[in-house]
This record gives structure tokens, sequence and C-alpha cells, in this order.
């Protein structure tokens, strides 16, 4: 059975910073495409970024470009999203996924499994 759990949410000031992770259950890893998607309350859940099997490929959503980094690390089974100089809109609960695919998607059909998710609030 193949689970994720997230960790890392929490409150920042504008402009901080955060760090969630998402742990993998099992040794299959690396055959997964991973991301990180977001929603808000009364919205449809949005791409933030995602990641391929071996981080040949990588894609992030405009608004996290220059600000997030997404990153894996397949030994440990996890995947992290490293949030530099957050703002108030990047609140949210923010979910891990994996894809079965080796091809990478902003799309949330596209992904099998999913985590509980973290929340994420920026405020002053």
């Amino acid at each position: 059975q193949v689970q994720l759990v997230e960790s890392g949410g929490g409150l920042e000031q504008p402009g901080g910073s955060l760090r969630l992770s998402c742990a993998l259950s099992g040794r299959m890893f690396s055959l997964f495409s991973m991301a990180w998607f977001r929603q808000t309350l009364g919205k449809e859940r949005e791409f933030v970024a995602a990641i391929d099997q071996n981080a040949a490929k990588i894609s992030y959503a405009d608004s996290a470009q220059g600000r997030f980094t997404i990153s894996r690390d397949n030994a440990k089974n996890t995947v992290s999203l490293h949030m530099n100089d957050l703002k108030p809109d990047d609140t949210a609960v923010y979910f891990c996924a994996a894809s079965y695919s080796p091809i990478p998607t902003r799309y949330e059909s596209t992904y099998q499994v999913w985590g509980q998710g973290t929340q994420v609030t920026v405020s002053s």
C-alpha cells in the first residue's frame, strides 16, 4: 500500500521561508513522478510544482517560479518543497501527490496517491 505523509506546514510572516516535506512508503519511490498542489477554501486544487522520477524535468506554476524549489531524495523516499519569499496568497493547504506515470503533469487527475495535506499560513 502506497501512502504519502506530509509535514512542515505552519505560520510564517510575509517574506519568510518554509520547507515542506513528504514521505512515500515503500521502496519504489523512484518510479513515481511527484507533485505539490495547494487548495484554499472555495477554490479548486491548484498546481504548484512537479518533478519526474530522476529529477530531470521540473515544472513550476507561475506563482511559484523563482520562489519555490521542489526536490526529491530517492534514497530517503521523500520529496520537498522549499518556499522562499512567502506571500499571503501562498496561504493554503498543501498536498503532495504521486503519479504512476513517468511524466509529471500539472493536472490533478493524473495523480493517484495523495497525502492528507499540511496547512501553510502566511500572515503578519
